[in-house]
């Protein structure tokens, strides 16, 4: 069976980070509106993943194209916490009780889920548990951070209810650039939110870093880094900046110069190379393009890379997916504030969350496609023998044209056959971020182009 693609020019390396396939862009309304009942019903559920989503921030980053808004008003937490006690529990409802309903990780993420009290972020954990029946204790739960909102009392709750990972996105420790990112904050500010997290004694801690903003060069990019390494942190994201449209960047106009200059693409992967080697001369592994871990860090037993796209994956929250084999689902997805507030407002008034409203259907060829994507984005690589049991064909049966493609660039480790493994090379992982949007199916792709901005 092929399911090669029709061939895109990887002309830069920087085109889009792949952290879930199909992406959002490429849903649509469902027709009929399935019942979730009817979608899990033969789904196992022994090890599902839940993910809440809290789609509140106190800022917006220049760069940040995620589902969040700035601010809460009018007791807007409450109604929203609200709403997502009666998605819960309709969720939880349509799981069933004919066979057991495990969850095997859990994770808080947005937006900044810390902007809720620490009154609420005890109501957030009661959801899990009590109503969905997940031991937040018993499994690993990863919670996003900041650092205006990484106060001691929040940090004391998720603490208590047992957070194995909290990740804290930094960007820079350099305020000059912070504020060039449209990120403005206090070197010193900084610090002490990572002094509290290390107090807090969660096992976890992850400092997310970006690279090619304006102004940054290879000297200030090792002072963050080694910023960040002086707290010792067990894992570090090292994120490339991109320009989106509707971001604060986008409308101060920064896409139309510095997203078509060839020169900003080498200044990442100069950034980026810099920082791999600075990493991993100083202890780490490489997880994935972005992700490097301490190579004596205490393992959570999570998911690697945090890209909460397995199947069985509940989500809940009006930015959140939902994984099943056959079919992913969401609620819509906008950019620009005023799209988000409408669609935030729209969820705290919904009374019957039992239906998915929109989603992709996956088919047995895309099956195969966020398989190898999800495998050989990972510095590990994909196990051939994996790939066989679970599709009865190999990657080369499936995708001649486009891994001959990636060998001829240099982007396979040719030595990885002889382990069984379908592996990147160095530079292939390097190319993620345009090895990865190559292999979306024709399909998918109309359907992101055809996709209407808001």
């Amino acid at each position: 069976m092929s399911t090669t693609t029709t061939a895109v020019p990887a002309t830069r390396p920087y085109q889009s980070y792949v952290y879930a396939y199909p992406h959002k862009t490429a849903y649509r309304p469902l027709a009929g509106r399935p019942a979730l009942r009817e979608l899990w019903a033969a789904e196992r559920k022994d090890a599902l993943s839940l993910y809440l989503h809290i789609p509140f921030c106190e800022v917006r980053c220049g760069f940040c194209n995620l589902f969040t808004r700035i601010g809460a008003p009018d007791e807007l937490t409450t109604r929203y916490l609200d709403a997502l006690d009666r998605q819960a529990t309709a969720v939880r409802e349509a799981l069933g009780d004919e066979e057991p309903v495990r969850f095997a990780a859990a994770a808080f993420g947005g937006g900044t889920p810390t902007f809720l009290t620490a009154a609420e972020l005890e109501r957030l954990c009661d959801i899990a548990e009590k109503r969905m029946g997940a031991d937040l204790r018993s499994v690993p739960l990863s919670v996003e951070t900041s650092p205006s909102t990484a106060t001691a009392d929040r940090l004391a709750v998720l603490a208590d209810r047992g957070t194995t990972r909290i990740s804290i996105g930094v960007q820079s420790f350099v305020e000059a650039e912070a504020r060039a990112a449209v990120r403005p904050q206090r070197r010193a500010d900084v610090e002490a939110a990572l002094e509290r997290i290390r107090d807090a004694r969660i096992p976890v801690l992850n400092i997310d870093l970006i690279y090619g903003i304006d102004g940054q060069t290879e000297d200030s990019w090792r002072a963050s880094l080694d910023a960040a390494l002086g707290w010792r942190p067990e894992e570090l994201y090292l994120y490339p900046l991109y320009v989106r449209p509707l971001t604060g960047l986008g409308r101060l106009g920064a896409d139309s110069e510095a997203a078509a200059d060839a020169a900003w693409d080498e200044q990442r992967l100069r950034l980026y190379r810099a920082g791999r080697d600075h990493l991993l001369a100083h202890g780490y592994e490489q997880v994935s393009m972005r992700m490097f871990r301490r190579a004596d860090a205490p393992r959570t037993n999570g998911p690697d890379d945090y890209a909460c796209q397995t199947d069985g994956m509940i989500g809940l929250g009006c930015g959140a997916r939902s994984y099943t084999t056959k079919l992913h689902y969401s609620f819509d997805y906008a950019v620009e504030m005023r799209e988000v507030r409408a669609i935030i407002d729209g969820y705290t008034a919904t009374e019957d969350f039992s239906r998915a409203e929109v989603g992709r259907y996956v088919d047995g060829g895309e099956a195969r496609r966020r398989h190898l994507l999800q495998s050989v984005l990972q510095a590990e690589g994909l196990c051939l023998a994996d790939y066989r049991e679970r599709f009865g064909t190999s990657p080369a049966d499936d995708f001649p044209l486009d891994l001959a493609r990636f060998e001829a660039r240099g982007w396979l480790d040719a030595s990885a056959g002889a382990s069984g493994l379908l592996r990147l090379s160095p530079e292939g992982l390097a190319h993620s971020d345009a090895l990865g949007p190559e292999l979306f199916s024709p399909g998918v792709r109309a359907a992101m182009a055809a996709y209407e901005l808001k």
